[in-house]
Parts: C-alpha cells; sequence; structure tokens
C-alpha cells in the first residue's frame, strides 16, 4: 500500500509539473490581450463587488460595510 501511495505522489507531481511552461517572449503578447484577463472590465466588476456587498450586508475586506438597498 505505501508503494502504491508513493508511485500515485509522483505521478501527480509530474502531472502537475507538466502543466509549468515557459513563455516565450513574443507569446506574451496574447498572455497580454484583455480577453485574457480574470475580469475584462474593471469598472464593472467594481460595481458588481458593490451591489453584491451591499446586499450581502457585510463588509468582505472591502473598504465600506454594507447593508440595504446598495444605493450609496
Amino acid at each position: 500500500m505505501r508503494h502504491f501511495q508513493s508511485i500515485l505522489t509522483g505521478i501527480c507531481i509530474i502531472s502537475l509539473l507538466s502543466g509549468c511552461a515557459q513563455v516565450r517572449p513574443w507569446e506574451r503578447g496574447y498572455l497580454a490581450r484583455k480577453e485574457m484577463a480574470w475580469e475584462v472590465d474593471p469598472l464593472e466588476s467594481l460595481l458588481n463587488n458593490h451591489i453584491f456587498f451591499s446586499k450581502e450586508a457585510s463588509s468582505g475586506g472591502n473598504s465600506a460595510a454594507g447593508g440595504g438597498c446598495g444605493c450609496n
């Protein structure tokens, strides 16, 4: 059983490391495109976060506590 666990751990580590790749300088332009961003529109993301935390009536680490309609 111990031998099986070590083999399985080794396979998992190798598979995780195979996902690492070096990005060449001429390929970095593709990664810097707007579509590759986590949040395509930062202003819309800020608005959505404000509405979410206002309706949740909690301050999720943001600058203001909320509660109610979210109109502030």
